[in-house]
């Protein structure tokens, strides 16, 4: 009696515990915390595997090493997942939404260390990606299994996602207001009263911590030359413009890419394909290699000439025509070395990619503004033509604003950026309804959104909510063993399958009342004579709102459920689907 009252009282006090609105914003402050510190470690072990291979004899002594580089760290990551850690990794922030939306926002224990060590190794070679989603997806990790570990509920666990990818935005970037906006505008966390403060605080949590231990640097330095004007604006709309067609072809180059890996089967030949290709095209263009922090805060000082460093074909630095072809590569070519990092096996984010090809498309846009004789600032445009592509490939101007304002210092052109992120991410809206991390989730129906009512219908599991206390009986039954069947059954429906479990008919009990007690006829009338066909069933296939609106406008209070191939799997009732429904539609809606 003694253990099981102090088991009872444990129980109540834990009870408590997760109810508290505090104990919320405690776990939020570890988890920006802990966001913060794996910031920090993913940071300095890239910069540490860098600086070693940099400082290798060998390396320095055969140049050429520098393109085998990359392939050689996802190799290292492919035996890594293959041989130690023996689970998949995942992408960053579509592994944080997808723990959202699908998996009562778990990330598995792994993630804690997996991300950081295969994301060091990818970027540390040289891997052309970013260091962004691997530290979101760690953060996520710290935040998730704090959550686990206190038996937090699903909607507050939620909230401790958001918290940590807000605080992993924060540290990365040194950006904590840019974080917040991240949490609201891509993770999809919507800012009530009860997560409101918990992202806040994990946001300045994480940006703390990185503060104390990577000092007060910003990872692009920008100093303002030239003041915005008013008669700029329509550059900037058209710069707007063109980063949203930019950003649409980043998009779908990505996806078909990716598309092609993911149809290979053999990890090995896609690691020799991408590795492959990738260092080809690095070997032709060296500016594409790694992450690119060079090269944005080159292009953030108007400065070209990195672009025209230790090109392949040697060719005439001063001349305009080079100039121009060269930055039409790197704009091309850009997102395909990151989507084959990817495809090869590597593990990173795709900010940095992003961020590369906004800061280089606004400088070749000024450039070739100033041939045809207007005079625009280059260091301007490569600034705001960051902010552009942010907002048309994740579909998420705000972030693309505040980012690129934190992190450079760049409040100065507040209304540029206001301009050039929100024609950008309209133009992108007209032809792509997802951004980059929510295209797949939102193809398989996981994709959360703001909107709570559709969020609970396509959280319902409709696996568990199915009915299988039905007896089933076959066509050629006769009327004697159905009533035999229903003296054994509480249900008044009798679903109708063949050899094969195929759903031919149903019976039900109400519709042959008057002729299931004349024993005469027990062996006179058939099933198969005197079932229904359906008219309406519902598949594991169908979309939640379909099955929300077959259920409310039957005339029958149970919809047998069948598989993609017609095979029975029992009943679900409109009661118990929408029971569900209200249950989860409250936890999306408390505050």
């Amino acid at each position: 009696m003694g253990k099981f009252a102090f088991r009872k009282r444990f129980i109540r006090w834990q009870s408590n515990l997760n109810n508290s609105y505090y104990f919320i914003l405690l776990l939020s402050l570890l988890t920006g915390f802990g966001s913060g510190i794996v910031a920090v470690i993913i940071k300095n072990l890239v910069h540490f595997i860098e600086s070693s291979l940099q400082n290798w004899h060998l390396v320095k002594e055969v140049k050429f090493l520098y393109v085998l580089l990359p392939a050689a760290g996802i190799s290292l990551v492919v035996i890594f997942i293959r041989y130690i850690l023996r689970q998949e990794v995942g992408d960053g922030v579509p592994k944080v939404l997808h723990a959202i939306s699908s998996n009562h926002a778990n990330i598995k224990m792994h993630n804690l260390f997996s991300s950081i060590i295969t994301s060091a190794l990818t970027v540390g070679f040289g891997g052309s990606v970013g260091l962004e989603g691997p530290t979101v997806a760690t953060g996520g990790a710290v935040g998730s299994n704090l959550g686990r570990f206190f038996r937090i509920p699903y909607r507050k666990k939620i909230i401790l996602l958001g918290a940590a990818c807000a605080g992993a935005m924060a540290a990365i970037f040194k950006a904590p207001i840019a974080g917040i906006v991240f949490a609201v505008e891509v993770i999809m966390i919507d800012l009530t009263s009860l997560s409101v403060v918990p992202i806040l605080l994990a946001s300045i949590a994480g940006y703390t911590t990185s503060f104390l231990f990577l000092g007060r640097n910003v990872l692009y330095r920008f100093e303002l030359k030239d003041a915005f004007e008013l008669n700029q604006v329509g550059y900037f709309v058209i710069l707007g413009l063109i980063t949203g067609f930019v950003a649409l072809y980043f998009t779908s180059t990505y996806e078909r890419i990716m598309k092609r890996f993911e149809g290979m089967k053999s990890r090995l030949k896609r690691l020799v394909i991408g590795g492959g290709l990738l260092g080809i095209i690095l070997f032709a263009f060296p500016s594409l290699y790694g992450e690119g922090y060079e090269y944005i805060n080159a292009s953030l000082k108007g400065d070209y000439s990195l672009v025209l460093k230790n090109n392949l074909f040697n060719l005439d630095p001063d001349s305009v025509v080079v100039l121009f072809s060269l930055f039409f590569c790197l704009l091309l070519l850009k997102i395909v070395v990151t989507s084959l990092t990817f495809g090869a096996g590597g593990i990173g984010g795709i900010f940095a990619p992003t961020l590369f090809t906004g800061a280089n498309t606004g400088l070749f846009i000024a450039l070739l503004a100033s041939q045809l004789g207007f005079h625009i600032s280059v260091s301007n445009s490569a600034l705001v033509g960051m902010a552009g592509l942010i907002a048309g490939v994740l579909h998420a101007p705000l972030t693309g604003i505040f980012l690129i304002a934190e992190i450079t210092n760049g409040y100065q052109l507040l209304f540029p950026l206001l301009i050039t992120s929100s024609v950008s991410y309209i133009t992108v809206r007209i032809f792509k309804q997802h951004n980059i991390y929510s295209i797949q989730l939102a193809k398989r129906k996981q994709l959360l959104t703001h909107n709570a009512d559709k969020n609970a219908l396509y959280l319902i599991d409709l696996k568990k909510i199915i009915e299988k206390n039905f007896v089933t009986i076959h066509p050629s039954s006769s009327l004697g063993d159905l009533v035999n069947a229903i003296s054994k059954s509480t249900r008044n429906l009798f679903p109708v399958v063949d050899n094969d479990n195929h759903l031919i008919g149903v019976v039900n009990m109400n519709q042959i009342r008057q002729i299931m007690f004349n024993s005469y006829l027990y062996n006179k009338v058939f099933v198969k004579e005197i079932m229904e066909i359906p008219e309406t069933t519902i598949s594991l296939e169908d979309d939640p709102e379909v099955i929300a609106e077959k259920l409310l406008h039957s005339d029958n209070f149970n919809l047998p459920v069948i598989d993609q191939n017609g095979k029975y799997l029992g009943f679900i009732s409109r009661a118990n689907f929408f029971a569900n429904y209200r249950k989860l539609l409250r936890e999306f809606s408390a505050d």
